[in-house]
């Protein structure tokens, strides 16, 4: 398989697996993203929604923070 990226080769065949074992599936509101726990709230790593719409909401745009209890 060749990948013609900009993207250094260490972030798409990452050899640690420790950087991911703290992100956890989650579906908010309808939509799917990739989230890791922080304190008693949720960082928003990825979102991983086939609705162009989601992707443009600032509530739940990656880097933002969602409460646990929502």
């Amino acid at each position: 398989m060749i990948i013609h990226s900009i993207v250094p080769p260490e972030l798409i065949f990452p050899n640690q697996e420790e950087q991911f074992s703290n992100q956890i599936p989650l579906v908010r509101n309808g939509v799917p993203m990739i989230v890791e726990q922080s304190g008693d709230m949720y960082k928003v790593v990825r979102i991983m929604s086939s609705n162009p719409c989601d992707y443009l909401r600032d509530d739940i745009c990656p880097g933002a923070y969602i409460s646990l209890n929502e």
